[in-house]
């Protein structure tokens, strides 16, 4: 009767149709970080090219730099949006402790819409997600291929819609 959990919180009769989370490119500020770190950690090696002591603060600033990386690489990893055939669920961690969850029911969403923001998210692939409900706007920045998830979203509504219309014509 029950299924596999497969989210912390997931109903009993719940089942998972989709799980996607944000584009690759969200994780561009940890990358800049790096990069900065690196340019940073050149210049004593480029000061004193004959000591070690410059290496091996470049190899501390660039340590520190990947560790940058990795706590946006954590929030962007374990954050993830989950729709099923009852619900959409956005899971938003904001590197190690912070943890947000928001969930909509489907039959409160009134309307998707998606924006591609112009040359950039064209080439790469990403967008922004809007998703209209009775009490606000939830926007879904760079998540990847918004026109595909969009189709997606739309269908599973539409399913989930006929399934009730054919519920409620039953029970009448």
């Amino acid at each position: 009767m029950g299924s596999l959990q497969q989210f912390e919180g997931q109903y009993d009769d719940e089942e998972v149709l989709l799980v996607f989370r944000r584009h690759i490119i969200a994780l561009r500020k940890g990358l800049y970080i790096v990069l900065i770190a690196t340019i940073i950690g050149t210049i004593p090696v480029l000061i004193a090219p004959t000591s070690n002591t410059p290496f091996f603060i470049f190899i501390g600033v660039f340590i520190i730099g990947l560790c940058g990386f990795f706590y946006h690489w954590v929030g962007w990893y374990f954050s993830a949006f989950v729709v099923t055939n009852l619900r959409f669920r956005q899971l938003t961690y904001g590197g190690f402790f912070q943890k947000s969850v928001i969930d909509i029911g489907l039959n409160k969403i009134q309307n998707i819409s998606y924006n591609i923001p112009g040359f950039t998210g064209s080439v790469f692939g990403f967008g922004t997600l809007v998703i209209q409900t009775y009490v606000g706007d939830l926007a879904l920045d760079k998540v990847p291929h918004p026109d595909k998830l969009y189709e997606t979203l739309h269908r599973i509504i539409k399913e989930r819609d006929a399934d009730q219309s054919e519920n409620d014509a039953f029970q009448k």
